[in-house]
C-alpha cells in the first residue's frame, strides 16, 4: 500500500535520521543531567530544613538511591524533562536541535505541524531510535515506526526552508 505524500520535501532517510537521533541523543542526556541536578538541590534543600533526614545513609546520592519515594520521583522528574524536550520542540517548529542540525522537520503527511498529542504518541516508539530501522526496510515510503503510528513524517528539508528559528 502506498500512502499518499503532499508534502513539498522529500522524506528523510536512514542516515540523516541517525545522525539526527545522535545529535539529539547527546542533548537529552544534557537536559537529564540538568534535571537530575535541580532534583538534587531540592532534595539537598529539603534535608537541609529538616523535611526528613539521610534514612541513615552517609551520602544523600544514596538516600535518594535507595528510597523508592525519592527515586521513583526522582527518576519521574527528569524523564519528564527529556519528553518535554522533544514535545515542545516537535509541536512548536517541528525541529529539535539535531534535527534543525540536518535539516530535518517532523510533519503531519499534509504538511502541517504536529500537535502535541501526536507529539507524546510519537516519544515511545522514537525511543532508542529503534523506530527509524524501519525506514530500511521501506524504502519507497521511507516512513518510520514512529511515522506510521502516528500518520506523521520527517522531510529533508531544503537549506532555505531550513533558515530561520527553531
Amino acid at each position: 500500500m502506498s500512502l499518499v505524500k503532499n508534502s513539498l520535501f522529500p522524506r528523510a532517510g536512514f542516515r540523516r535520521r541517525i545522525a539526527s537521533w545522535l545529535y539529539d541523543a547527546l542533548i537529552a542526556i544534557a537536559v537529564y543531567m540538568t534535571a537530575g541536578a535541580a532534583s538534587f538541590l531540592i532534595i539537598s534543600l529539603l534535608v537541609h530544613f529538616g523535611a526528613f533526614d539521610l534514612l541513615g545513609y552517609e551520602h544523600l546520592s544514596d538516600t535518594i538511591t535507595n528510597t523508592y519515594w525519592l527515586l521513583l520521583p526522582n527518576e519521574l522528574w527528569k524523564l519528564g524533562w527529556v519528553a518535554f524536550f522533544f514535545i515542545w520542540f516537535w509541536s512548536k517548529s517541528g525541529q529539535t536541535l539535531g534535527m534543525k542540525a540536518w535539516r530535518l522537520r517532523v510533519q503531519n503527511q499534509d504538511g502541517s505541524l504536529i500537535t502535541k498529542k501526536t507529539a507524546i504518541k510519537r516519544l515511545l516508539p522514537t525511543l532508542f531510535g529503534f523506530g527509524n530501522f524501519a525506514v530500511l526496510v521501506d524504502r519507497k515510503n521511507k516512513l518510520s515506526l514512529q511515522d506510521r503510528l502516528t500518520g506523521t513524517e520527517v522531510v529533508l528539508l531544503t537549506l532555505e526552508a531550513n533558515r530561520g528559528r527553531l
